[in-house]
């Protein structure tokens, strides 16, 4: 099963043990699904945990780890472009799930508007919850 994790479910791991964005990035650390990802997003996470608001709360060296295992991710290349997404910054996630017909897309920002979108291509849009409850 092909999974795609938002950048701020994998931030949420980070920052929040024990709830579902931390047992999902577990879960996928553990081999029960894979996990597909792709230049943008490792450049996006890179970029985003140098934020000031993200600055007291996550640890540089734990971002590092993040980013060094999810080089054993699926890493996809060449995303198509003219997808769509109300925040511009996420279109790139609805073409990483119909390129690598992911089976979810898991995510947490629910004023972005992906998630009202509910599939795009064969993977269903999802938050943590909903991911947890089906799958782990």
């Amino acid at each position: 099963m092909r999974v795609i994790l938002d950048s701020n479910i994998l931030f949420s791991a980070l920052i929040s043990p024990n709830t579902p964005p931390h047992r999902i990035y577990q879960a996928w650390r553990q081999g029960v699904f894979e996990l597909v990802t792709c230049n943008e997003q490792l450049e996006e996470i890179r970029r985003a945990s140098r934020y000031p608001k993200f600055k007291t709360i996550l640890q540089p060296h734990r971002v590092g780890l993040m980013l060094n295992n999810m080089q054993s991710a699926t890493v996809i290349d060449r995303l198509p472009s003219g997808y769509e997404a109300a925040d511009p910054n996420d279109a790139f996630l609805l073409a990483l799930a119909d390129k690598s017909q992911a089976h979810y897309l898991v995510t947490g920002d629910k004023r972005a508007g992906i998630l009202s979108l509910l599939a795009i291509g064969q993977a269903q849009i999802v938050t943590a919850s909903v991911f947890c409850d089906k799958v782990l």
